[in-house]
């Protein structure tokens, strides 16, 4: 069953800037979704705008359905129940998103007391029991802060976004700012939650390898679209269009000393979203850009077996004689003839 579905999401900041245009994607409850692409690319945009945390005067247009309900239709009074409730968001930097002059036991049982309408008696023990879900010792309750290591941080970070059992989490960067030891230990302790809760979850990073592992499925972004979506190993492994196979080999693969010593990146920077160049947006980085895409735009089209890109390097699918049969009676012709 579909947990939350957006279609055609269109998100421009006050000033012009297209941030996010004409995102598609789906996500089932016990499914992980990956979201890549460069800093500027509209991922955590993306991000805001499914609970509408954008700031005042953005125009956001589209749907996101969550469970078949449009959020950005909702009232506010709507909006506020499914927040914490219905979805929750785990951001990036836990030091920048707790208060440093509360507790973290009473900053878990907040949502609680709001949304659950539990007593306080009964929100502080809840949020004891959260913090040993995510492999806190329940005393940890009466730290601040700034007393917690920065995988400890992030763990009650996590604890906070299950407080009202939700069924969608948005993580957005959860792991930028750990070692890779602490970064393990998150992404195991996110994908066990997932499993045992059968939540829905949307990952947000720039690093293709964690998404990989983590994810079911990728969808890759570039000047506020995805440029190339499906099953996450097939993206990061045989990247079809030509950004996400630079984004996945900006990273040396263990065991490829061809990677090690002569990584590969990508020249210089995402466009202005507010001066967007005509045709393919990637076309002025791209190194197999061809005349044409500085004209013609490129929309996602079918690349292989539940995966699509939007590239004119693409080839059409291949068809059986089924498909060209039923072409024929329909009185259409194959792509490409």
């Amino acid at each position: 069953m579909t947990l939350l579905e957006v279609r055609g999401l269109e998100v421009t900041y006050p000033g012009g800037a297209a941030a996010v245009r004409g995102v598609d994607l789906r996500l089932a409850a016990g499914q992980k979704l990956g979201v890549a692409g460069e800093s500027g690319c509209g991922k955590s945009t993306l991000a805001l705008a499914l609970l509408r945390l954008l700031p005042a005067g953005t125009r956001v247009g589209g749907q996101v359905l969550l469970d078949g309900e449009d959020v950005l239709t909702m009232r506010w009074g709507q909006v506020r129940a499914v927040r914490w409730a219905g979805a929750s968001i785990v951001f990036q930097g836990a030091m920048h998103s707790l208060n440093p002059v509360h507790r973290v036991g009473d900053q878990i049982a907040e949502p609680i007391l709001l949304h659950r309408r539990a007593t306080a008696a009964a929100a502080r023990k809840q949020a004891g029991e959260l913090l040993e879900h995510v492999g806190l010792p329940a005393a940890r309750a009466s730290a601040y802060p700034h007393e917690l290591s920065g995988g400890q941080r992030q763990r009650v970070m996590i604890a906070m976004a299950l407080a009202c059992a939700p069924r969608l989490i948005i993580a957005d960067e959860p792991t930028t700012a750990l070692d890779v030891m602490i970064q393990a230990q998150i992404l195991r302790l996110i994908e066990q939650l997932v499993a045992e809760q059968d939540l829905g979850l949307i990952m947000i990073s720039h690093d293709l390898a964690v998404l990989a592992d983590t994810c079911d499925r990728l969808a890759v972004m570039y000047a506020g679209r995805v440029v190339e979506e499906g099953p996450a190993r097939k993206v990061h492994e045989d990247a079809r269009h030509p950004y996400a196979k630079a984004l996945s080999a900006a990273f040396p693969r263990i065991g490829d000393p061809a990677s090690r010593f002569a990584p590969r990146g990508l020249p210089g920077d995402p466009p202005d979203p507010a001066a967007l160049p005509p045709g393919c947006t990637f076309h002025p980085r791209c190194p197999v850009a061809l005349d044409s895409c500085a004209v013609d735009d490129q929309a996602l089209r079918e690349a292989d077996t539940d995966r699509s890109a939007a590239c004119v390097h693409v080839p059409a699918p291949v068809r059986g004689p089924a498909a060209t049969a039923e072409d024929a009676r329909s009185g259409t012709c194959p792509s490409g003839t």
